[in-house]
């Protein structure tokens, strides 16, 4: 008796697991997931041999010097440190410097001439650390002050820059906190929550809502009326475009009577985008949905589209992070091109102008994943 017991158990057991095993939601979630985390943020986020830094100068020409030229402070510490001079491919110049540093890693700066209006977008965008000025003879530093990582650059460039060969006194340096609007990192994170929120809403709202009625033959019952079968799915998509749009405006209003975030760019402009952006998801949506009547592979399927993109996209922080090669191919994803486009109207003042092309782009993509999906639909 105790041993057929024992076999039921056992039964039961292997029974259990591989019921487990065979779900890809659990594969997905307790396997894959926290590998592509760990990859993603350790990609981002680990210490790099040298560390690199950019930083805007702004004013006069400090990167070149003609002999005609009054040398500048910022020339002499450019010049005395042998800083290479590299020519962009749209003519615009940089030099670069390494700091070695073999118990806290080097530091490679990056020196960019740009304009005062460049160097705001840059810092928006999270792709700029400082930035440095010089008139009447002073060194002016301006950054963030409620940003950590432009205080250490701060920090580590301005003991750099007091060096005995250089001797520049105190007075001939100045700090002025940045107050531009748009340059805080509430400004930067609430437009990517906006755009994450909008995919989310339409891969659990549509994919999962679709799987759902297939799994429970519902949607075998509605093709037996006289029902318009891509009606279904605009009117479905319909309401889940009007929810993102009362999700998103009491997430604003929220940020903005807490934050006081602002839109600095077209309100009308960011209304088109906005909705070619759920368009582009909901195409996607159906796609994602059109074969499967097993809610466990939804789950998976849609955790491997947008978990990646959570991660990858720029959501939480600048995706410049991850490696030169990537950013490329991160910038292709639609949630990246919807993140950039949102902030380009929040805190870069964009208008239809800047973000036609995007907007196209997003439509294109929801209309054909929407008709591929919709020639493949099962409806049992």
């Amino acid at each position: 008796m105790n041993k057929l017991k024992n076999s039921q158990l056992w039964q039961l057991i292997l029974a259990n697991a591989r019921e487990l095993l065979r779900e890809p939601a659990v594969l997905f979630w307790g396997i894959v997931f926290p590998i592509l985390m760990s990859l993603g943020l350790g990609v981002a986020f680990t210490k790099k041999k040298d560390v690199t830094v950019t930083i805007a100068v702004i004013g006069r020409n400090h990167l070149v010097h003609a002999p005609s030229d009054s040398i500048s402070l910022i020339q002499t510490f450019l010049l005395r440190n042998k800083a290479e001079l590299r020519v962009g491919k749209d003519g615009s110049l940089s030099r670069e410097l390494t700091v070695p540093d073999e118990k806290l890693g080097g530091t490679r700066y990056i020196f960019r001439d740009m304009s005062w209006k460049k160097a705001m977008v840059m810092l928006k965008r999270g792709n700029l650390n400082l930035v440095m000025d010089e008139s009447n003879a002073k060194i002016q530093y301006q950054f963030d002050p409620m940003n950590p990582d432009a205080q250490l650059t701060y920090l580590k460039f301005s003991k750099l820059m007091k060096d005995p060969d250089l001797i520049i006194k105190s007075s001939e340096t100045e700090i002025r906190p940045l107050d531009v609007t748009g340059t805080r990192y509430i400004d930067f994170l609430v437009p990517g929550l906006i755009c994450m929120g909008v995919m989310m809403s339409c891969m659990w709202g549509v994919s999962y809502d679709i799987i759902e009625k297939r799994s429970k033959k519902l949607l075998r019952r509605m093709i037996a009326t006289p029902m318009k079968r891509s009606n279904f799915l605009v009117a479905l998509i319909t309401v889940r475009i009007a929810m993102n749009f009362v999700e998103s405006g009491l997430l604003f209003l929220f940020a903005w009577l807490v934050f006081h975030i602002t839109i600095q760019g077209s309100v009308p402009a960011l209304i088109l985008f906005f909705i070619s952006g759920n368009i582009a998801f909901a195409g996607i949506a159906v796609f994602l949905s059109c074969n499967t009547a097993k809610t466990e592979i939804g789950n998976g399927l849609i955790n491997l589209v947008s978990m990646p993109m959570m991660v990858l996209s720029g959501i939480f922080f600048s995706y410049h992070n991850f490696p030169g090669w990537s950013i490329p191919v991160i910038q292709k994803f639609p949630l990246t091109m919807m993140a950039d486009g949102v902030r380009s109207i929040f805190i870069e003042g964009a208008g239809f102008g800047e973000i036609m092309l995007p907007t196209l782009i997003m439509l294109v993509i929801g209309v054909v994943f929407f008709t591929a999906g919709l020639k493949l639909f099962k409806w049992h």
